[in-house]
């Protein structure tokens, strides 16, 4: 096989396939690289690292031996179909689907079929899909496969399902066919049906190849070996698995269920993540590290294919984060992608936003023109509820509810965007109004009902119309309240104070302690800040109404332990009640007790001690301002309040 001294040539080619055998991929490669450097046209050398680089997944050095092989050996139509896969699967489909097209050979005619189908499939040409299936054997599983995949990409999820089931009635049990049951089960919003097919891929995944390591992996043990992009695991589905599985858990908003079945895959290295992967540890990492989850999303834009919703969700994110000019240029820079991947609908959305900044008033007409679209087929939808139920049809029932939810959920956005202007500009009465306009659709959507309770809350004379809104909600996760945001909770205690209801307000500061407590139990190193924001917020309020022995009080409770309570943001907010403070007392507007003061001092000696190593402003925020002043840490501007404490004192 190889150009070697006798005696020596079997040994060589014995270690070559041995290797290959056991799916050792690199160290083959290494091997066959030399091998091609002495004999550069060596066709068994050029063969064997074709092979090895599609079974690791680099496609692209894939193409790049058999363009040679199939240069070097025209007639050999393997290489030619070899070339079309390893183009298929880099994402190049038009060039595979010529390729596969100039393949007269009958005896690889289903899989050029095939080949050619996936290639418009990934385009969304399903028209030329369908064409090119009905030259397929009709019988054929992956013929079936590919009619269920035509129904899903079409909507139809539970004839896909059927479908799919046939195919796998036919070839017994196959996790990538199960993985695809759970997905149309899992589009029609059937969880449950969803989650049992994901625990069997999982339950057999774990019983016949333990060495996947799956679960071994955790936020607090990140270093593991990895198990590599093997071809066993890619057999057994379990990436998909536990990627569809943490999109279930997000769906059902039970958030660290969706971070626990991302890391519970089994554990590989960034760089060795499959786009959907990559894409979803993307995500998972936002709230915590915004720049991470956009340099992955960003890579993935640049570097095709890519799951298709990595483009609208990272114009959602640069806008949610206000990174907007961000947000513009890279709609601008893929203008390619924009009539391909997002709808007309959210298109006018992303531009309605981007016009935002420039004129108000213009961005606010384009999102009232989307509003009233978006109204119009919501009464249109009620309509066909309204039908369906005196037709007593429970399918169209089903389907028109389900049909109307979706519709919702695209319209918040849009509502939400257009209350933001007024949101703004402090104008809370015209805010009020657009959500008053809209209960008739959303009143039922937590979403809206907590922006309305926000609503109430800031115009300071409606707090019992915010309990009204924020209790059920804190109710309903009364068990769990770590899970609801810390400023709901603090806004509901200040409703309760405001309102005179005082037992309320300690009992939530209790109930969140005690979780917190807990918590901390189970996970020592866990920063939890609920308490200490709910603790600034109604100290802020005492501040704000000059009761400041309670207030400033509250807010130095707020900040222990301070080791894990001090940071950036707490502090910021913290300071400002004792800048109020300092300045009040230097006009002689108010006096406080000499225990306060002292405590005051103490305080900040804790804030000296602790934040010695802890900047008051961050990368991010010199950036948003625009300034290169000099950063100061949380000690040394504890030094200078107490030098001003100490004037006023004296």
């Amino acid at each position: 096989m190889f150009q070697t001294q006798d005696g020596a040539g079997s040994s060589y080619t014995s270690t070559i396939y041995g290797l290959i055998r056991d799916q050792k991929y690199e160290e083959a490669v290494r091997i066959l690289q030399i091998e091609l450097e002495n004999h550069p046209h060596s066709r068994a050398a050029l063969s064997l690292l074709g092979y090895c680089y599609y079974h690791m997944q680099l496609f692209h050095h894939a193409v790049g031996m058999y363009e040679q092989l199939c240069a070097s050996y025209p007639d050999v139509d393997e290489y030619q179909l070899y070339l079309a896969q390893s183009l298929y699967k880099s994402g190049q489909y038009d060039a595979a689907s010529r390729r596969a097209s100039q393949l007269e050979s009958e005896q690889f005619a289903q899989r050029v079929h095939l080949l050619r189908a996936a290639s418009y499939y990934e385009q969304n040409d399903i028209k030329a899909t369908r064409s090119v299936l009905e030259e397929c054997l009709p019988d054929d599983p992956t013929t079936i496969v590919f009619d269920g995949a035509i129904e899903y990409k079409e909507g139809r999820y539970e004839p896909a399902r059927a479908k799919f089931a046939d195919a796998l009635n036919i070839l017994g049990y196959q996790p990538d066919l199960s993985y695809n049951i759970a997905l149309c089960f899992f589009k029609m919003k059937q969880y449950g049906n969803a989650m049992r097919q994901i625990a069997e891929i999982i339950e057999k995944g774990v019983r016949d190849h333990p060495e996947l390591s799956v679960g071994s992996k955790s936020e607090q043990n990140a270093d593991v070996k990895s198990v590599r992009n093997s071809t066993v695991l890619r057999e057994t589905a379990l990436v998909e698995a536990f990627n569809l599985k943490a999109a279930i858990e997000y769906e059902m908003k039970n958030y660290k269920g969706a971070r626990d079945a991302l890391l519970d895959m089994p554990p590989r290295q960034e760089e060795e993540l499959d786009p959907v992967s990559l894409h979803n540890f993307g995500l998972m990492n936002m709230d915590v590290e915004p720049n991470g989850g956009f340099k992955k999303l960003n890579f993935l834009l640049q570097n095709p294919p890519f799951p298709v919703e990595t483009f609208s969700n990272l114009l959602i994110l640069y806008t949610k984060h206000g990174f907007h000019d961000l947000m513009a240029d890279v709609l601008a820079e893929n203008a390619h992608l924009t009539f391909q991947l997002l709808s007309k609908d959210f298109y006018d959305f992303m531009d309605a936003t981007v016009t935002l900044q420039t004129s108000p008033e213009d961005a606010y007409r384009k999102y009232d023109e989307l509003a009233t679209k978006h109204v119009e087929g919501l009464r249109k939808l009620t309509k066909k509820i309204q039908d369906a139920r005196l037709a007593q049809s429970n399918e169209d029932i089903k389907t028109s509810l389900k049909a109307y939810d979706d519709a919702l959920e695209d319209f918040m956005p849009v509502l939400m965007a257009q209350a933001n202007i007024y949101w703004e500009r402090g104008n809370y009465t015209q805010v009020e109004k657009i959500f008053r306009q809209t209960a008739e659709f959303c009143s039922e959507h937590e979403a809206w009902k907590l922006n309305v309770a926000h609503v109430f809350f800031l115009q300071g004379n409606k707090y019992e119309q915010a309990i009204q809104y924020y209790e059920p909600f804190v109710k309903k996760h009364q068990d769990n309240l770590l899970d609801v945001q810390a400023i709901i909770l603090a806004n509901l205690c200040v409703c309760y104070v405001m309102n005179t209801d005082n037992e309320k307000a300690e009992e939530l500061l209790r109930s969140i302690e005690r979780e917190e407590e807990e918590e901390s139990s189970r996970d020592p190193e866990k920063r939890l800040f609920h308490l200490c924001i709910v603790n600034l917020v109604i100290g802020t309020l005492y501040c704000s109404k000059n009761n400041y022995d309670f207030g400033i009080c509250r807010v130095m409770k707020s900040m222990e332990p301070y080791h894990r309570k001090l940071g950036p943001d707490t502090w910021y907010y913290a300071k400002r009640c004792f800048l109020g403070l300092a300045l009040t007392l230097a006009k002689h507007m108010t006096t406080i007790r000499d225990s306060t003061m002292d405590d005051i001092l103490e305080f900040l000696d804790c804030a000296d001690q602790h934040g010695k190593d802890i900047f008051t402003t961050t990368a991010a925020d010199q950036r948003n301002t625009g300034t290169d002043a000099i950063q100061h840490t949380i000690s040394y501007e504890a030094r200078v309040l107490k030098r001003t404490f100490l004037k006023l004192r004296s």
